[in-house]
C-alpha cells in the first residue's frame, strides 16, 4: 500500500512558495525608493569643481656625484667608467692619491673633476677628501666607487634610486649574496671567515640585519654627509666602519643591495696582517658606539655636526672625565 504522500494528482498544481509575493512585492516597492535615495546621496556629497589632486610624487632631482677615492688606478679606470650607467651621473671626482702611475692624466682626459694629494693620506684621509668637495659642489646623492675595477659600476644607478625614493640613507654594496658567488669571484677563504664573523657581531652590536658591513662600494644620501662628522674619523681603513657606527648612531636608515665583485691583482685589498688590525679596530668601534649610547664614555665621532653643539660637546666630555675620576660635578 502506497503511502498518501507518495501519491500524486494530476489535476494539483504545482504550488508557489508563498515568500514569492512579498519578495516580488518589497523588490517593487525598493525600485521606487531609488530615486529618493539618490537625491539624500548627492545632497549629502561634498561637491568640489575641481578633481581631487593626483598624489604628491616622490621627488627625484638632485645633483648626483660619484667620487672615486684613487691611488694607482690607470690600469682600470677606463673599464669602471665604461660601466658607469648612462643619464645617472652629474659628476665624477677622483681623488688621487700619490699614484705614481698616470690615474690624474687619464683621469683629467677623460673630463674628470680631480683633486690631488702630493702625499699619500691614506683610505679614509681620501674619503674626507672626496665627500668635501662633493658637498662643496653640491652634490644631493653621493656614490662612493673605486676605480680598480672591484666592483660593478652598473649597479650605480640603483642604489641612488634608493636613495631618491626616501626609502635608505644610506646604501651598502654587499658582496656576499651567497658564499659560492662570493669565493668563485676570488674571495680568499680566510677573508671571508673574516667578513662574516665581523658582519655578524657588527649586525647584533649595530642592531642592523646587512650582509656586508665591509664593502666599498656606498651611497649616502647629502643629510648623511652633513650630519656625521667623518672629519674626526681615522685616516686608515677603519674609516668605513666607523662611518656606519655613526650612521646607526644618528638613526639613519642603512640597506643594501647586492654587487658583483672582482678579484685580481690590480684590484685593492689590504693583507693578512693589516686585515688583523682592520678587525681588532672595528671591534673597538662597537665598544666606542656603546659607551656613547650607554652614556659611559662620548665620544667626538658620534657629536653631530648638523647643531651648534661645541660647548654642549666640551659639557659632556668634562662630565665624562669628573665621572671617571669620582670628582663631583658643578
Amino acid at each position: 500500500m502506497l503511502d498518501s504522500s507518495s501519491r500524486t494528482d494530476s489535476n494539483q498544481s504545482v504550488a508557489v512558495p508563498a515568500f514569492a509575493p512579498d519578495s516580488a512585492e518589497m523588490m517593487a516597492q525598493f525600485q521606487n525608493l531609488e530615486p529618493l535615495l539618490a537625491e539624500i546621496e548627492q545632497a549629502y556629497t561634498p561637491q568640489t569643481d575641481t578633481p581631487p589632486a593626483p598624489a604628491e610624487p616622490v621627488p627625484t632631482t638632485g645633483k648626483t656625484v660619484v667620487v672615486m677615492p684613487a691611488y694607482n688606478a690607470a690600469s682600470t679606470l677606463l673599464k669602471t667608467l665604461a660601466d658607469l650607467p648612462q643619464n645617472v651621473v652629474d659628476e665624477i671626482i677622483l681623488v688621487d692619491d700619490g699614484s705614481t702611475d698616470a690615474t690624474v692624466d687619464l683621469a683629467l682626459r677623460e673630463g674628470l673633476t680631480v683633486i690631488r694629494h702630493k702625499e699619500n693620506r691614506g683610505y679614509g684621509g681620501n674619503q674626507k677628501t672626496c665627500y668635501q668637495y662633493a658637498l662643496e659642489h653640491g652634490a644631493e646623492y653621493v656614490v662612493m666607487l673605486h676605480p680598480d675595477y672591484q666592483y660593478d659600476s652598473r649597479v650605480v644607478g640603483l642604489a641612488v634610486e634608493l636613495l631618491k625614493l626616501d626609502i635608505c640613507d644610506v646604501v651598502l654594496g654587499s658582496r656576499i649574496r651567497t658564499r659560492k658567488e662570493a669565493l668563485a669571484g676570488g674571495m680568499p677563504a680566510w677573508k671571508y671567515l673574516a667578513n662574516r664573523m665581523l658582519t655578524i657581531t657588527e649586525n647584533i652590536a649595530l642592531g642592523q640585519n646587512l650582509g656586508d658591513f665591509h664593502s666599498g662600494f656606498r651611497a649616502y644620501r647629502r643629510e648623511v654627509l652633513e650630519t656625521i662628522p667623518f672629519e674626526r674619523n681615522s685616516n686608515d681603513f677603519v674609516f668605513d666602519s666607523q662611518f656606519l657606527a655613526q650612521a646607526v648612531h644618528f638613526q639613519f636608515r642603512v640597506g643594501d643591495i647586492p654587487v658583483p665583485v672582482r678579484y685580481f691583482p690590480e684590484a685593492s685589498s689590504i693583507n693578512f696582517r693589516r686585515c688583523v688590525k682592520y678587525g681588532i679596530c672595528t671591534l673597538a668601534v662597537l665598544a666606542r658606539f656603546w659607551a656613547q649610547r650607554l652614556r659611559i664614555r662620548p665620544s667626538k665621532i658620534f657629536f653631530s655636526k648638523r647643531t651648534d653643539s661645541d660647548t654642549e660637546n666640551r659639557e659632556k666630555l668634562q662630565q665624562s672625565s669628573q665621572k671617571k675620576a669620582g670628582t663631583p660635578e658643578n
